[in-house]
């Protein structure tokens, strides 16, 4: 456990710091012992600013407060402070739909949130790189990267996850596959692609879970392909073994492996937990255990005990 005189830092979303809750649960921690203090973000950059400020001045944990932005934000501020100097991460969960927050099974409710962050075991957990970018959840592409980042922000807030798919049952039918090859140490795929999933974590979408089988601290990406449909009955098909999510079926095609890379002729739409690119190409690779994270001891997104 983490000693309450070691200093903590919240950086949270500035949509979400007038929250009263969240204000509560700072107020009975501090009565508690722990030494928290608050910083808020405006725009974009600030959380890595924070981040950095947070590690030159020796603060031991760092506090997400946000949705899977946010976290992805403070994610790449602590990849780039030196291995030696990284904070612990915690994660206050403050978005429409936590995906991460959701998979490795954190508390939602704020102060339950807060204790834990402050107090949980630490957990080493692998980062996974994407050119310049970094993401600790999942990347998705295609149809799924598409509906995530053309959700209304006000739908995605009214209905939850289920916004995702009712966007999902508009768009479909009109959606056109990227031909696009994938590469992995041990083979080569070349397919019109209708998603691509490609976790760390396990879910992305508003709840849905893509990567059933993905750990944090396995040093692996488990990378799901799924080849587009020309008809309803191949639809069904293509969620029938969504459902099961088999290693060679004839839409599903279920990878893991510790790098990938893509190439296309066009642009292809990629979003890493909730971050919005175009790319005609990429590659992904993991850097195992990179950052400690605080979490259920119990999570089913661990390999290993602490």
């Amino acid at each position: 456990m983490a000693q309450s005189g070691n200093l903590a830092r919240l950086i949270i979303n500035g949509k979400s710091a007038q929250i009263d809750e969240v204000r509560e649960a700072v107020t009975a921690l501090r009565k508690d012992g722990h030494a928290l203090d608050v910083r808020v973000t405006w725009e974009g950059g600030d959380g890595l600013r924070m981040v950095h400020e947070a590690a030159v001045e020796g603060v031991s944990r760092v506090i997400a407060g946000g949705g899977d932005g946010t976290v992805n934000e403070i994610v790449a501020g602590l990849m780039a402070v030196a291995p030696e100097r990284r904070p612990t991460l915690g994660i206050l969960p403050l978005g429409s739909a936590n995906d991460f927050a959701h998979g490795v099974g954190l508390p939602l409710e704020p102060q339950p949130a807060l204790e834990l962050a402050l107090s949980g075991h630490e957990h080493d957990v692998d980062v996974a790189r994407l050119g310049e970018d970094c993401f600790i959840n999942m990347a998705t592409g295609g149809f799924g990267a598409e509906i995530t980042t053309s959700t209304p922000v006000a739908l995605k807030r009214l209905l939850g996850g289920g916004a995702y798919s009712l966007m999902g049952m508009l768009k479909a039918w009109r959606y056109q596959p990227y031909q696009g090859v994938l590469s992995w140490p041990d083979g080569e795929l070349t397919t019109p692609l209708f998603l691509l999933a490609i976790g760390n974590g396990r879910q992305a979408g508003g709840g849905q879970c893509l990567a059933p089988a993905a750990k944090l601290d396995d040093g692996l990406l488990e990378v799901v392909a799924v080849r587009h449909f020309s008809s309803l009955h191949d639809m069904r098909q293509l969620l029938s073994e969504i459902e099961r999510l088999p290693e060679d079926g004839e839409f599903v095609r279920t990878i893991r492996t510790p790098r990938l890379s893509f190439r296309s002729d066009t642009s292809f739409p990629l979003n890493l937990d909730g971050e919005p690119r175009h790319l005609k190409q990429f590659e992904v690779s993991l850097e195992p255990r990179a950052i400690k994270l605080s979490m259920p001891d119990t999570s089913e997104l661990l390999n290993s005990s602490p």
